[in-house]
């Protein structure tokens, strides 16, 4: 079994460069199946949830080459409209299909999916969206099975809540549907307005990316093209995060700061200074830093990919404070380990109450799911002692080379082949 060994006490100091982002990736390679073709993806980052959505494609028939951080992806011919359960099962994000195929090929049938254990993530607003546009779909034995055998027609559609999969899903399928679709109360995450641009750069007409109302006038061919993907803002935050929680400095390159305006202003709140570049920021902290509150919401609110991570911060903050989980149900797991190094966490509901504590101690802990993971490593980073952190598979679904990359800003730790 391969854990990450920590050993505590060291700030981080230096320079960083994230990865493209892991969620914007995985939906522009769903993407690339509406373009028969050959599609280029550039800063793509090496981690595994890349390769599991590599064999998802593979299994319909399209075919996927990688060179270093490109990808190239051969639409030309898709031979199967089935993603099996034992592809789906390993990643949520390959429901990001479902779009595309009935889009492209007039029906789909996906397993229903799996991936983190970080709540339901119902995918109503997917099934209800869809019909909107006319296709037929039946759900049952673990598969979504989508039919629409006569083209899909635009329509006006609306959210229950700015989902980022719904919203992608329907962008996709509404590119290649007979006249007009506008999504109201849509998602406007940077990686929606990433998938946006690949889309319209393969001819796709969609104006409104990025705000909560999109509106996707139907063409009739999409065609391959070459993107670049977005940088990470999450692993940019995790490092982030990781300087401040050392009482070092730690700069990161390669992401737009202004991706993350909520949770730099959270940072600089906690008492932590905050620099921002063009291509990046700086965050140092000196000393404790102060209780804040932090309640997760849908973009521009703060990212619940980032609760876990600030919440190792805020275990060490002077006072206390709630964190208040408002996007997924079951993302506080993380917390049970945390307290095993001695944090101070009680969970009432979809609140986190955090009483800061001056130390933590290192301990023997299990990775819940990928942002618990890496905020694991972060609490392990400055308590006393060793931690050692088991289930990284889930860290390294989303975090290329995250060992090495702490090592190099002057973290003391391995993984180790146990």
């Amino acid at each position: 079994m391969r854990t990450i060994a920590v050993h505590g006490g060291t700030p981080l100091q230096g320079e960083v460069s994230v990865e493209g982002a892991k969620n914007s990736t995985l939906k522009l390679m769903a993407a690339a199946l509406l373009a028969p073709g050959v599609t280029r993806i550039t800063n793509v980052p090496d981690i595994s949830d890349v390769e599991t959505m590599g064999e998802v494609l593979a299994g319909l028939g399209a075919s996927m080459t990688r060179h270093d951080h490109s990808l190239e992806i051969d639409a030309t011919e898709l031979t199967s409209h089935e993603a099996p359960y034992e592809m789906v099962a390993r990643m949520r994000a390959s429901i990001s299909v479902l779009g595309p195929l009935v889009a492209r090929l007039g029906q789909a049938r996906v397993a229903m999916p799996g991936g983190c254990a970080i709540g339901s993530r119902k995918i109503d607003m997917h099934i209800r969206g869809l019909e909107g546009l006319g296709v037929h779909v039946e759900t049952g034995h673990g598969f979504i099975h989508a039919s629409a055998p006569h083209g899909l027609k635009g329509k006006e559609l609306t959210l229950d809540f700015p989902s980022v999969g719904a919203t992608e899903n329907l962008l996709m399928a509404a590119v290649l549907a007979e006249g007009t679709t506008v999504i109201e109360n849509a998602a406007r995450e940077p990686e929606i307005q990433d998938l946006a641009a690949l889309l319209v750069a393969m001819g796709a007409q969609i104006e409104g990316a990025g705000s909560p109302v999109i509106t996707i006038t139907g063409v009739s061919e999409l065609h391959p093209v070459e993107h670049r993907v977005v940088g990470d803002r999450i692993e940019a935050g995790t490092f982030l995060v990781a300087g401040a929680i050392t009482g070092g400095a730690v700069r990161v390159r390669g992401f737009d700061p202004r991706d993350m305006d909520i949770v730099l202003t959270k940072l600089e709140q906690a008492g932590c200074r905050v620099q921002l570049h063009e291509d990046g920021a700086t965050v140092g902290c000196a000393g404790r830093p102060m209780a804040v509150d932090i309640q997760t919401l849908p973009y521009p609110g703060f990212p619940t990919d980032m609760q876990a991570q600030f919440m190792a911060l805020m275990a060490l903050a002077e006072g206390s404070c709630v964190i208040t989980e408002n996007v997924f149900e079951n993302r506080f797991m993380f917390a049970d380990e945390l307290t095993r190094m001695g944090a101070d966490v009680r969970i009432e509901s979809h609140h986190a109450l955090i009483k800061g504590v001056a130390q933590l101690s290192g301990a023997p802990v299990r990775s819940p799911d990928l942002r618990g993971g890496a905020a694991l490593v972060l609490a392990g980073l400055v308590a006393d002692g060793d931690t050692l952190i088991s289930d990284i598979h889930h860290i390294e679904r989303g975090y290329e080379r995250f060992v090495e990359k702490m090592r190099a800003l002057g973290a003391s730790i391995e993984i180790r082949n146990n």
